[in-house]
C-alpha cells in the first residue's frame, strides 16, 4: 500500500478533489478534520493547549474554542508552531494507527494543508499539490467560511508558497476552473493504482 499525501493552499480545493477519489473507492485520511477532533478529545492535545493559552481555550460546551485559537495563531507564528509541535505528532499516530485498516488497498491519500510545513510528507510515498490562482483561492475562502479578504491574506501567509509547494511534489493538479479536474484526476488515479 502507497502512502499519498495531497495538499494544496487554503482555497486550492483539496476536499473537492478528495471527494473524487474517495468516489474511485480511495481511503482518504483528512488530517485538518481528525486534528480538530482530536483536539476536542484527546486528553494531552487538551492540557498542552490550557497550559499555552488557559481555561478559554475550550468553550464551556468542552470543545476548542476555534475563534480564539485562530486569532491568536493566525497572528503569531510562534503560537502556531507551538500547537503544531503538540498536534501533530498526536495526528500522525493516529493516522499510522487509521492505515492499518487499509493494507489491502493499493493506496490511501492524507489530506493536510500543511503537509510540508507539518513533515508529513516525510512519511509520503508521493505527494499530489493542488494548484489554484490565489485570487480564487481567496474568493472561495471568503464565500466558503464567510470572513474578510484580510484574514484569508493571513492564514495564507502562514502557508508555503504555492512555487515552493509544487517544486516539492510528484503530482499537480490545477483548479483553476479552466482546465478539466476529473480528467487531471483519473490520470494520477491510473498511475497510482498501476504502480
Amino acid at each position: 500500500m502507497k502512502l499519498i499525501g495531497l495538499t494544496g493552499g487554503i482555497g486550492s480545493g483539496k476536499s473537492l478533489v478528495s471527494s473524487v477519489f474517495y468516489k474511485l473507492g480511495i481511503p482518504i485520511y483528512n488530517a485538518d478534520y481528525e486534528a480538530k477532533k482530536l483536539s476536542n478529545s484527546d486528553c494531552i492535545i487538551k492540557n498542552e493547549l490550557t497550559k499555552l493559552f488557559g481555561k478559554s481555550i475550550y468553550t464551556n460546551k468542552n470543545e476548542i474554542n476555534k475563534k480564539l485559537l485562530s486569532s491568536i495563531i493566525f497572528n503569531d507564528k510562534d503560537a502556531l508552531n507551538k500547537v503544531n509541535s503538540i498536534i501533530h505528532p498526536i495526528v500522525r499516530q493516529h493516522f499510522i494507527n487509521w492505515t492499518n485498516n487499509y493494507k489491502n488497498k493499493k493506496y490511501i491519500i492524507k489530506e493536510a494543508a500543511i503537509m510540508f510545513e507539518s513533515g508529513a510528507y516525510k512519511d509520503m510515498d508521493s505527494i499530489i499539490t493542488i494548484s489554484a490562482p490565489i485570487d480564487i483561492r481567496i474568493k472561495r475562502v471568503i464565500k466558503r467560511d464567510n470572513v474578510e479578504r484580510k484574514q484569508v491574506e493571513n492564514r495564507i501567509k502562514n502557508q508555503m508558497n504555492e512555487e515552493e509547494r509544487i517544486k516539492k511534489s510528484d503530482y499537480i493538479i490545477y483548479n483553476d476552473e479552466k482546465k478539466l479536474l476529473l480528467a487531471q484526476i483519473l490520470k494520477i488515479h491510473n498511475k497510482l493504482y498501476n504502480l
